[in-house]
Order: C-alpha cells, then structure tokens, then sequence
C-alpha cells in the first residue's frame, strides 16, 4: 500500500492496482491524491514486476474530477491560477499515463467527471458499470476540457459528438460510452471488477513488451502518414522479433502448450 491512503496499491500477478480512495468525496482530486497517483504510474513504469496497471475508484464513484472545496470564490483572494494546477498535477500524469508502455485497464465503477472522465479516457481499456455516467462538467463552471479531453474526446469521438459533449455537459451514459466507441465495454455493476480484473491479469500474462510497442504504434498514427507508419512498423517489428517473448510465442504455438511470457 502506498504511503497516502488517497490512492491504494496492490501487485498481484503483476498486476498493480490503483484505487482512488476518497470515497466520501466521489473520489474528487485534492494534492495529495494527485501525488500519491503519480508515485503509482512511476512505479509502475519503473517496476519490472509490474506488467500491466488496473486504475478505478471506491465507493460509488470513479472521480468527479478536482475537488472545488477549498476554491471557494466566497473566501475571497485573488483568483485561481488553474494553468498552474494543470502544469503541476494533472498534466505530469496524464503524460506518464500515456506513454507507459504497459496496458492500462481502466474499471469506472460509477460517476466520471470532468478530469475524472479524461483520465479513464487516457486509459488502453475502458469498461465501465452499466450504472456509470460520463460528464465533461467543465461548462457548468466556466471552464474548459482538460486532462487531454480535448485531445482525446476529438481523437475518439470525432469533432461534433466532442464539441456537444464539452459545450453541453450532457451526461452520457456507459452503455452510450460503448456505442459510441468511447469505451472498450459496459458491464453489469456486480460484474465490473471481476471482468477488469480478468482482463488485466490476462494482459499482464501476454507479451508485455510486444504489447507496449503496439501501444506507441497506436499513438503515433494520429500524427504519421502511411509511409511514416510503416516505417515506424518495420523498425518496432525488428525490436519485437528479437525478443524472448517471440521465441517463446512460436516455441508454444509449435508445441502446442500455453506460451510463458516475461516482458522481454
């Protein structure tokens, strides 16, 4: 367990999972807790032991974004520098969320709001309970989409389903989420953990460094063309058919037994 109670860890069979634990809160972000998530996302690309990540929340919610507690405009003071939150909490995060080359599973067990909602985007797969909701809030309080939700709702969803979400703040339910192609799956509410889990397990059993080298190829092919692509493919297929996981993949497939993966 890590040393802030914010956010609890657990490895199990490499599987290192991380649960936002503010529950009384609806897992809302004060800086503790953005810290304490971060220390996980760098154990988790420093630890070799840790082959894939599982990140959800407590209680009945996943996060309902930054906590606005103690923002309260009724204190007075000068206003808020949220650039300066961003800078130092949440865009740290996002960018070693995104560039862990290692599955991220995400399990959104309840409300995904605001930055809550763009970081379970930011995740590989995202399944959520069937009674969870999505919600860019950020309109209701004269705010704009952040924690790359403006890159990621776009990238996902296209230009007018993000822009009606954002400008709107519209609730779209899990189910929608799945039909919309936002998320991997909803799931039934009793069944979500156990689903994530499995999931996560599996992953973290595959061909890691394999799988980590098909996530930095997803990503560049936002902003590659064709022939970037497959020159980007040629050079990361030559890492990956050097590697052990590949003798072991063809051995077991020859031999006809369940491959044992390493990572390497």
């Amino acid at each position: 367990m890590t040393g802030s109670e914010t956010v609890l860890v657990t490895l199990e069979a490499g599987v290192l999972r991380l649960t936002l634990n503010r529950p009384d809160k609806l897992n809302s972000f004060n800086e503790e807790m953005h810290l304490a998530l971060r220390a996980g996302f760098e154990r988790a690309q420093a630890d070799s032991a840790v082959r894939a990540v599982l990140l959800t929340g407590s209680g009945r919610g996943f996060c309902a974004g930054q906590d606005l507690g103690d923002r309260d405009p009724r204190k007075g003071g000068p206003a808020p520098d949220l650039g300066h939150t961003l800078e130092t909490f949440y865009n740290p995060t996002l960018r070693l969320i995104r560039n862990l080359e290692k599955p991220i599973v995400c399990a959104v067990n309840g409300v995904a709001a605001g930055a809550g909602a763009n970081i379970a985007l930011a995740c590989d797969i995202v399944l959520a309970a069937k009674s969870a909701k999505f919600i860019q809030a950020f309109a209701k309080i004269g705010l704009v989409p952040d924690a790359g939700g403006s890159w990621s709702l776009a990238r996902i969803l296209g230009e007018p389903r993000a822009k009606a979400l954002a400008l709107t703040a519209e609730p779209l339910t899990a189910e929608k989420a799945a039909d919309w192609g936002m998320i991997w799956k909803a799931v039934e509410d009793a069944d979500l953990m156990a689903e994530a889990g499995a999931l996560a397990a599996s992953l973290a059993a595959g061909p890691t460094l394999g799988l980590g080298l098909t996530k930095r190829l997803i990503h560049a092919s936002a902003t590659q063309s064709l022939d970037e692509q497959l020159d980007m493919e040629r050079d990361l297929q030559r890492i990956a058919g050097r590697s052990a996981d590949y003798a072991e993949g063809v051995t077991a497939f020859l031999e006809k037994r369940k491959a044992e993966f390493k990572g390497q």
